[in-house]
């Protein structure tokens, strides 16, 4: 099936994790000595690597030069410019490097056969002039495509890889890497057309009108039920033999959600006294994709439902304080002797860091820190950590600190004495003008007493004057 990039930690400094980045990965070595020169064991969807010997040691690329062949004609169809139906006719000129060690499936001159059963016949049948047919049919001639091969593989950053010919037959200038080979095939997987050529058992193509169906059994015997080599979980590879570069092998397996890629160049053949004999490229990386089933797992070391920290909230409705919780699921591949107790959880409340008080309402889901995981000093990702719930607001709490925070304010304090002072100043007129309109009144009383004496006298006086 199609790789599917595994969830990995969304985080708000560190946007995914560089699991090829860490260390622990090779803590544990699968076993004393690999029968290799080369090879590399690593996890598909992150890259991590779990094992490696000599992985940059050039070596003669062979067959496994056909991943890339067919990989850019994988490319070339999606892309809509070739239709994998359409017909084409075998030249004698894709004929031009055969040579009595190559390998081929006999489709001679004027045989017209559909793309798709090229592509079949070239990487499932190992036919070689297949392989030169369709870089003609892509590119135009044998040497454009792989001057394309040359430059696919330098734009995914395989430095230590260089073809000199479609299908890898021994070039001393044609060579690869355990490392390239992986970052190869880790491209390949991701196209879906790649996937079901690479990982068919066997294949028959259609008659055409100069031969009958050619039927092709998959070079690579961990898809052969009926050998020794049968391994369930690999569901994509390719093998390669010849004198010069050994037995290789390079291809996919998946295992209780693990997807590995394993890489095994330089390896031989061991011949038994019963004249049976073994492969080592197939042993080895069997011990290699075993190895990495048992060693290794994806874990949990964080989930949404996690309580990490608790920060206080003021002026909460019942709650003095709300809970953190990651805002998503953190998964790392790791070694199964790591211990999940063993990561220190770095916290930062974003509050905090400048002395800030968190006021209610806060909402669920609201980002209030962040968690650094780290491991032996290594950091492995940073998850933001977000309220666990609602926390409303205390209104009455609330208007009490409005008050209070008015009433403690300069602004507040400036005003209430200038109102102080004019409030004096207004007692101050009052009481004035109450002893001045006393002050009047007194007098007023006195002018009427005086009028009134006088007008008492005077009538007295007339009294007498009338006796």
């Amino acid at each position: 099936m199609v790789l599917m990039k595994k969830f990995v930690i969304v985080a708000v400094l560190i946007p995914s994790i560089l699991l090829s980045t860490q260390s622990n990965a090779t803590a544990v070595i699968p076993f004393r000595n690999l029968a290799a020169a080369s090879a590399i064991l690593a996890e598909a969807d992150t890259g991590m690597v779990l094992f490696e010997l000599n992985k940059n040691l050039r070596h003669p690329a062979d067959a496994l030069a056909k991943v890339v062949m067919l990989l850019l004609a994988v490319i070339t169809s999606d892309s809509g410019m070739v239709d994998l139906s359409e017909l084409v006719e075998m030249t004698e000129s894709a004929w031009f490097d055969m040579n009595p060690l190559s390998t081929t499936q006999g489709i001679m001159p004027g045989e017209e056969m559909s793309l798709l059963d090229l592509m079949f016949s070239a990487y499932v049948g190992s036919a070689n002039e297949a392989c030169n047919l369709i870089a003609e049919h892509i590119a135009g001639s044998v040497e454009a495509y792989v001057i394309m091969m040359n430059n696919f593989v330098r734009d995914l950053g395989c430095e230590n890889t260089y073809f000199m010919n479609t299908h890898g037959q021994y070039d001393v200038r044609q060579y690869t890497t355990a490392h390239d080979q992986f970052v190869i095939y880790r491209e390949a997987m991701s196209y879906p057309l790649f996937v079901e050529i690479s990982g068919t058992p066997s294949y028959s193509t259609e008659t055409t009108e100069t031969s009958e169906s050619r039927r092709f059994v998959h070079p690579n015997s961990m898809f052969n039920s009926n050998t020794k080599y049968h391994y369930r979980p690999n569901t994509s590879g390719l093998t390669s033999a010849t004198y010069e570069g050994g037995y290789s092998y390079v291809g996919y397996s998946e295992s209780d959600g693990l997807s590995l890629i394993c890489v095994v160049l330089g390896s031989d053949v061991v011949m038994f006294e019963d004249d049976s004999a073994e492969m080592r490229n197939l042993t080895e990386a069997q011990k290699l994709f075993e190895w990495g089933f048992t060693q290794f797992a994806w874990r949990t070391i964080l989930s949404p439902s996690d309580l990490v920290d608790r920060v206080p909230i003021t002026h909460g409705a019942g709650a003095d304080f709300v809970n953190l919780r990651p805002d998503s699921s953190v998964e790392l591949l790791l070694n199964n002797d790591v211990k999940i107790e063993d990561f220190v959880k770095n916290i930062i409340i974003y509050s905090a860091l400048n002395d800030e008080i968190i006021y209610a309402p806060v909402s669920a889901g609201e980002v209030l820190g962040e968690v650094t995981l780290i491991l032996d000093g290594v950091e492995y990702g940073t998850v933001l950590l977000v309220a666990s719930t609602n926390i409303e607001l205390h209104r009455l709490e609330f208007i009490r600190m409005q008050i209070a925070a008015v009433l403690s304010s300069s602004i507040a304090h400036n005003i209430i004495m200038v109102l102080a002072l004019l409030l004096a100043g207004y007692i101050g007129l009052v009481i004035r003008y109450n002893v001045i309109r006393q002050k009047r009144l007194r007098k007023i009383a006195n002018a009427k007493k005086k009028l009134h004496e006088e007008r008492q006298n005077t009538n007295n006086e007339s009294d007498e004057r009338d006796k």
